[in-house]
């Protein structure tokens, strides 16, 4: 499903949480991620983590370079729309993107019902999201500039001040730099150090 949104939020944070009911045991985990191959190592090392466990459903939303959300959410065996549908709906509630939400599965013999599964693991969902620090999602930008060495340490205190980072630096008679910043930060950068 791909959707285009504002006012989205995200997480540089990996946090898991877990809680038991009826002798089942449910572990959330939350990772960052910028892309679905990303997202699939995240679960793979959830997997690789409990070998033993018997489900491992999971949802992600990640923003796609033309602006559209990419979401997807797998029920891992459990009965359809009780596993990964109850993962994402508190990422879409909250406007969370790049992120992989796993949720893990150890049975403990005792069948919860399609309700209570769905409940359970929304709430391993939403305990792993709320024991990670959300910030508003900013959108980078990365691109080259030439400048003066005189000019070094003032773009790096620009860079400071609009969270962005000297990322490569190549010098010859002038300095070649990578910089990583918001992209509404780009233009006003470009106009002071304009030799672009």
């Amino acid at each position: 499903m791909f959707i285009m949104e504002n006012g989205q939020q995200t997480t540089t944070e990996y946090q898991s949480a877990e809680f038991e009911i009826k002798k089942s045991r449910f572990i959330g985990a939350i990772y960052p991620c910028t892309s679905q191959k990303q997202a699939l190592q995240q679960l793979n090392k959830l997997a690789q983590n409990h070998p033993n466990a018997n489900h491992l459903a999971f949802s992600w939303r990640i923003r796609l370079p033309d602006g559209f959300i990419s979401e997807r959410c797998h029920d891992a065996g459990e009965p359809s729309g009780t596993a990964g549908r109850p993962i994402l709906s508190p990422l879409q509630g909250q406007n969370i993107i790049n992120v992989v939400v796993g949720v893990i599965r150890y049975f403990g013999g005792v069948k919860l019902g399609t309700g209570g599964l769905t409940r359970a693991y929304g709430n391993a969902a939403k305990l792993a999201i709320n024991a990670v620090q959300l910030n508003p999602w900013v959108e980078m930008t990365e691109f080259e500039m030439e400048i003066k060495y005189s000019e070094l340490q003032s773009l790096e205190y620009q860079l400071n001040k609009c969270n962005g980072q000297l990322i490569e630096q190549k010098f010859s008679d002038k300095v070649k730099v990578l910089v990583l910043l918001p992209l509404s930060e780009k233009k006003q950068l470009q106009q002071q150090f304009n030799h672009y």
